[in-house]
């Protein structure tokens, strides 16, 4: 399952790389660089924290599965109409992949609760801050969107449902739901948590 996640992580935030490198008119080279780094950024940084072999130079499958999705962004890229949509939702689709991925990692590693959330979250955000940094976009977490929010609920509930007795596989099919849906609502309806409003100082 944990394999199956990973994939699916990958090559969502490597599409969304490769769009962005659509956005910036970038060479067939420039996507694939900006689609892998996309792609395997979040799991990396999972796995050198955890002090793991990094997924990706263990089974090469999910770097050449992002390398394959850029290269065919490239062109088919042009068809999207609006590409920072379709960016947008597709990396809400990652995130709640790469969260739960980060999770389950966490838990089959037997690591306390709080810290598979946190990597969760990690492994959900360094894809595409990764991506957002080396295309020169503001980073889509610094933004008032609830990102960060979805990804943390969706990893709490992994937690919480495995800790109460659930199997991994549901307690992973239902956090994911609540990310997606969480984020996906944001998408649609603009939600925001409120923000802090600095003041004059005294």
């Amino acid at each position: 399952m944990l394999y199956t996640l990973d994939l699916f992580a990958t090559v969502v935030f490597a599409i969304t790389g490769a769009l962005a490198a659509s956005r910036k008119e970038m060479d067939i080279l420039g996507f694939l660089w900006l689609g892998a780094a996309a792609g395997v950024g979040g799991g990396t940084l999972r796995d050198l924290i955890l002090d793991q072999p990094v997924f990706w130079t263990v089974s090469p499958a999910a770097l050449i599965a992002s390398l394959v999705a850029a290269a065919l962004m490239h062109f088919i890229a042009p068809i999207f109409q609006s590409r920072i949509k379709v960016i947008i939702w597709l990396d809400a689709f990652g995130m709640a992949f790469a969260a739960i991925a980060g999770t389950v990692k966490c838990i089959g590693l037997d690591t306390s609760g709080l810290v598979a959330v946190v990597l969760g979250v990690f492994t959900a955000s360094a894809g595409g801050i990764t991506r957002d940094l080396l295309a020169q976009e503001p980073s889509i977490i610094l933004k008032r969107d609830i990102y960060v929010t979805a990804a943390a609920t969706g990893a709490t509930t992994v937690v919480l449902l495995h800790a109460f007795g659930l199997s991994l596989e549901v307690s992973s099919a239902i956090g994911f739901a609540v990310a997606i849906v969480l984020r996906g609502a944001a998408i649609a309806f603009g939600w925001t948590l409120p923000v802090f409003k600095s003041r004059p100082a005294r």
